[in-house]
This record gives C-alpha cells, sequence and structure tokens, in this order.
C-alpha cells in the first residue's frame, strides 16, 4: 500500500520519536517535530488513516500513538537514514578487535564487539564447515598411541589421541599424513571416508586402517569443538524494558538463547541473502517477541559465505545506528577469517 510523502514524513518522525523516548506520540508533538506546516486536525486525520492501515496503533492509556510491526517494516525499508560509520565513531574500535587472531577467537570478539557497541545481545553463527580438513598431521607419542592433528580450512586446530594395533613410525604417519593432504584435503571427513573405503578397500593394509580411524577421529573431533551459535551479552537485555516487563516475555527470550534451535534457523535464513537484513517481532514467524528484533548479516570466508552475525535486541531499538555496526562487523570479521 503506498503512503503519499505526507504520510510517509509523519510515520517516520513517530517512529523516530517512539524509539527515543518510548512513549505514545500525540499529534501535537507530531506537528512541532514533523516539520510540515499543518494543523493539529489535519494530522489526527492522516493517523487515523495510518492506524486504519495498520502502521499505527493506539494504546488504551493514551490518545497517542505507537508503530505496529507493519510500521516499523515500512520504517527500516523505505524511511531510514543509516548513518555511516565514520559518523558513529566506531570504525576503528571493530577494527582492534578484528585484528589477526585465531578464528574462533575473532568470532568471540565479533559477538563481544556487537554487545558492547549496540548495548543488545551480540550472535554469531559458526562456520558451516561440514567438517572439511585443510590438513592432517600424525605425532608418534609412543608405542602405539599417536596424537592426531586437524586443520580446518579457517585454521582451527583441533586434536585428537589414537590408540592403534600396530605400532608406525613416524616415516609411516609422515607417508600416510602426506597421502591424505594431498588426495583429501578440501574435502569433509564424509567424503573422505567414502572415498578412502572405495578406493582402498582392495588393500586393506595397516596404513589404509590408519587412515580409516584418522577420518574418523577427525570428524568426532571436529564436531565435538563446534559451538554453533556464540552469544555476547545476554544479560544486557534485561535492561530494556519493552523485553523484561513480563515473565512471559522474559521465558520466551532465555528459552531462545538455551535452546538455539530458532535462533539457528532464522540465521541460517538469513546467510541466504545478502547485506544486512531486519527481522521484526510480529511481523516475522521467527521471532519469537512482538517486542523483538533482530538485524542480521552474513560474513564469508574468501568469498563463500559460512556464517551470520547480529544484534538481537527490541524492536524499539536505533536501526539507523545497529545497522552499520552490524554491517562493517560482518566485513571485518569476514576479512580476518578470509587472512
Amino acid at each position: 500500500m503506498q503512503l503519499d510523502i505526507r504520510a510517509q514524513t509523519l510515520l517516520k518522525a513517530l517512529v523516530e520519536r517512539y524509539i527515543a523516548d518510548g512513549q505514545p506520540v500525540g499529534s501535537r508533538a507530531l506537528s512541532k517535530i514533523s516539520g510540515l506546516e499543518l494543523s493539529p486536525a489535519t494530522i489526527r486525520n492522516v493517523m487515523a488513516d495510518l492506524e486504519e492501515m495498520g502502521f499505527v496503533a493506539s494504546p488504551h492509556t493514551s490518545a497517542g500513538r505507537i508503530p505496529t510491526p507493519r510500521g516499523y517494516r515500512v520504517f527500516v525499508d523505505k524511511l531510514l537514514t543509516v548513518q555511516e560509520i565514520s559518523e558513529v565513531g566506531l570504525e576503528s574500535r571493530l577494527q582492534s578487535g578484528m585484528s589477526s587472531q585465531p578464528p574462533q577467537k575473532l568470532i568471540a570478539n565479533a559477538a563481544q564487539i556487537l554487545s558492547s557497541l549496540s548495548q543488545f545481545a551480540g550472535v554469531v553463527m559458526t562456520p558451516r564447515t561440514e567438517s572439511i580438513f585443510q590438513q592432517v598431521e600424525f605425532l608418534r607419542l609412543s608405542e602405539k598411541r599417536i596424537l592426531l592433528v586437524v586443520v580446518s580450512p579457517t585454521g582451527d586446530v583441533h586434536n585428537r589421541l589414537l590408540l592403534t594395533d600396530v605400532d608406525y613410525n613416524q616415516g609411516q604417519l609422515v607417508h600416510a599424513a602426506n597421502y591424505l593432504n594431498q588426495n583429501f584435503g578440501g574435502l569433509s571427513f564424509a567424503d573422505a571416508r567414502n572415498r578412502i573405503n572405495n578406493e582402498l578397500r582392495q588393500l586393506q593394509n595397516d596404513m589404509t586402517r590408519l587412515m580409516q580411524a584418522a577420518v574418523e577421529a577427525g570428524s568426532d573431533a571436529m564436531d565435538e569443538h563446534s559451538d554453533e551459535v556464540v552469544i555476547s551479552g545476554e544479560r544486557n537485555l534485561l535492561n530494556v524494558q519493552d523485553l523484561s516487563s513480563n515473565m512471559g516475555s522474559l521465558r520466551k527470550l532465555f528459552d531462545m538463547f538455551e535452546q538455539k534451535s530458532s535462533l539457528m534457523q532464522l540465521l541460517d535464513v538469513s546467510s541466504k541473502a545478502t547485506g544486512v537484513q531486519i527481522f521484526i517481532g510480529g511481523e516475522s514467524q521467527l521471532v519469537p517477541m512482538e517486542e523483538m528484533s533482530i538485524v542480521t548479516a552474513p560474513y564469508d570466508v574468501n568469498g563463500k559465505i559460512v556464517g551470520t552475525l547480529g544484534v538481537i535486541g527490541p524492536t524499539r531499538m536505533a536501526y539507523e545506528r545497529v545497522i552499520p555496526i552490524v554491517d562493517i562487523t560482518a566485513k571485518l570479521l569476514s576479512n580476518a577469517l578470509s587472512q
């Protein structure tokens, strides 16, 4: 449904004022802040039209109006003026947190940065690697005890102890590692397992058994250490009255953090899109509460999208500030992981 310029201007002014102070906005206030030379009566008529179209609502306790989820959607899609990151003064703080570090540390830092800068909760879906390995190494610890070292494409290192029936010397271990890396490096452990079973079935020698054991153990080691979602600053949301005003809302909120399944579904959906996405409660069925919004952006490793990050906060959040925080954090995390 199309809104004329006058209705758009008034809706924008109403949403911005409501985000700023959390109080229903009356016609007299709108006449002062909108910049339009309209009488209060004309503004009331426009507000009545916006209410009939479902963009604003009137709380029972006030003559003023508040935006609905549909009104927020129009605001963020068409009326919002996003701040430049330089204006927000955050770029240097973001870059310092995204300096050269191990991948898991970068991901944890990204969640903390999102939380700290937004004062809400920061969330990062960890890379979907499908247990892909870039390289393996074997280190002989003692007779029939071998340390398996697995390196992922993002540089994560996982270790696993192998107890074998055969006492392999270090030369045999180097040979087996070289064979796995040259022939299967960059594949998932599931693909490597299938190829080893198919291509080396006829050999059935000690080296084949070692490689099969390494593939099984390597897959388990990577799955053990994969925390699918990293969340920082959940407690910040206890200070947001819109979210903490009743126990039912709080229970839904922390159920989402504890179970993570609905959060994973939402982040997975946003990873299939490009750029910043905004999910508004009451409009998106993926958000469990009407008072909540989630601003997300995908991040990549060497051009391939591997995960999503974002900010979880109230629907009444300063989107013009949160959007660039999420956007630049995703870009900086992509750059750091790709290096």
